[in-house]
């Protein structure tokens, strides 16, 4: 279970773009731990440098600023490294739908150039950050891989663009690209201080203000809400799964659904705080519920989550507790 018995191969080195961010500087934290040499890739635009200063006086630890975009600065950071972890991107589907362009030029072009320098490189894997978002309108639950409805948001088809250019770059390139679906990923380091941060740093951080709570629609809608440590356990399986991983994407999630409603209740009962939500309109191209079949992760690349929602939930709300001022 988990990923404490994945162990690398002695100076091994990776590259992790969007390390200043929520799941990138998770995730070289994680690496860190193992003994990897990981150069930290992030422009600085979105991710917060408090979450790499940390890291500063690691001897395995090396930041570099640039873009992904910058096919110039990608082929300098790709240069002799086995493993590229690619999870810069821009998120939210409602920034996406008041700004398209925006998420063509970061998601698809800067996804793209970043996978065309780690094959220049010779990378060995590259392992990219793909969404829950690409199953769009599709009522099957569980979402399974191949069955996908029509797409919501401009964010949902880059990521489904993504998704096509790691199966093109295996089956033409020979780079190894293996795709990770995250379904609504929480815990330490997610910024509640950004215009579209996830429901719960933002919910935490509105109730230790002893602000209410918005909550857009009946609060019905259900996610299958994932802790960040199932997230770093199959970005690490993923980069040793078999070869014949390779050129797909995943689910990577628990397997269960809870209501934003639950979400909030249990939130407030942590917190001990009881202050009544205030429900508004519901947004376009936010999905009714969400629910992972797991069973592809865990037969093809090892994935076997740890972290229950609860578990994972408990976690998060002490960490924002102690860090959240």
């Amino acid at each position: 279970m988990g990923y404490s018995e994945i162990n690398f191969k002695e100076n091994t080195t990776v590259v992790v773009t969007g390390a200043a961010g929520f799941i990138g500087a998770n995730l070289v934290e994680a690496l860190l731990k193992k003994g990897v040499r990981v150069r930290g890739f992030d422009n600085l635009s979105r991710g917060l440098q408090k979450n790499i200063d940390e890291f500063i006086n690691d001897p395995n630890y090396s930041f570099i600023k640039g873009d992904i975009c910058d096919i110039e600065a990608c082929l300098a950071v790709c240069e002799d490294v086995d493993y590229v972890f690619n999870q810069a991107a821009l998120g939210s589907v409602p920034r996406s739908l008041a700004q398209p362009l925006l998420y063509v030029e970061n998601n698809i072009k800067g996804t793209s150039v970043m996978m065309e320098a780690a094959r220049i490189a010779g990378v060995k894997r590259f392992v990219y950050a793909s969404s829950s978002s690409v199953y769009g309108d599709s009522p099957t639950l569980p979402k399974k891989e191949g069955a996908e409805g029509n797409l919501l948001s401009p964010y949902s088809l880059t990521k489904k663009v993504d998704e096509m250019y790691g199966k093109l770059y295996t089956e033409i390139y020979g780079l190894e690209c293996i795709g990770l679906r995250y379904f609504n990923v929480f815990g330490r380091r997610q910024d509640p201080d950004s215009q579209y941060a996830a429901v719960i740093p933002k919910f935490i951080k509105a109730l230790k203000a002893g602000e209410q709570v918005e909550i857009y629609g009946d609060g019905e809608q259900s996610r299958d809400f994932t802790y960040i440590e199932n997230v770093i356990e199959a970005n690490i399986k993923a980069c040793v799964a078999p070869k014949e991983a390779a050129g797909q994407a995943y689910n990577i999630a628990f397997g269960e659904r809870f209501t934003v409603n639950q979400i909030y209740n249990l939130m407030c009962q942590l917190l001990e705080i009881n202050i009544e939500p205030k429900y508004l309109e519901s947004r376009y191209g936010d999905i009714r519920h969400s629910l992972a079949d797991i069973s592809k992760a865990k037969q093809k690349i090892g994935y076997s989550p740890d972290w229950d929602f609860i578990r994972g939930f408990k976690h998060a709300v002490e960490w924002y507790k102690e860090n959240l001022k």
